[in-house]
């Protein structure tokens, strides 16, 4: 076998290519810094993978969030939009394991009651709300945070929730999900 050296044009075209991934990787990064929840890698991505490999940054220690209740806002996000995706959505509620359906069901009823969300609350009005309050807040608009977490699903009412957010504790059945989630999405993506 002969190996042959590349060339100075092959060396950039490799060199371009790198770069231009490396570009939509830091774009598709920073995206989910804010919120993994949104257009993942800028649109090309998996919302739903997207949020499953943030979720032992975003969750895995959720106490992380003190002091910062727009972030506490994402987590939750993530969280409601994780549970409800990965039971409901036809390309993965047929392959997850249900050990981890069940954890991430259990995580959210942490969630819920620590946040005093209403038990039985609709998830896509809970991440509404979670991402209308984040954007708020990272805003400085205190007040349309709260215009987004008034209503039936918050029965505590919104500046209990949001002293709430301000005040996240390390939640251990959340933390014990974001491992799983994690673990989950790996194992498939090695099936495939």
């Amino acid at each position: 076998m002969t190996i042959v050296p590349a060339g100075e044009g092959e060396m950039a075209s490799m060199a371009g290519r790198r770069s231009m991934l490396g570009g939509l990787l830091g774009l598709g990064l920073a995206g989910c810094e804010t919120d993994p929840v949104a257009d993942y890698l800028d649109g090309i991505g998996d919302p739903v993978r997207g949020a499953a490999l943030y979720a032992p940054r975003n969750l895995g220690d959720t106490s992380r969030w003190a002091g910062r209740p727009d972030g506490a806002a994402v987590a939750v996000e993530q969280l409601e939009f994780l549970a409800s995706e990965l039971a409901t959505n036809p390309r993965w509620a047929p392959e997850v394991n249900p050990a981890v359906l069940q954890t991430l069901q259990a995580a959210r009823t942490e969630m819920r009651g620590y946040l005093g969300i209403q038990p039985g609350a609709d998830p896509q009005v809970v991440i509404e709300a979670m991402r209308r309050a984040a954007v708020a807040l990272r805003e400085g608009s205190r007040a349309r945070a709260e215009a987004a977490l008034s209503g039936p699903a918050f029965p505590g009412g919104a500046a209990e929730v949001l002293a709430r957010l301000a005040a996240m504790p390390r939640l251990p059945r959340t933390a014990n999900a974001a491992g799983m989630v994690a673990a989950e999405l790996d194992r498939l993506d090695r099936r495939r």
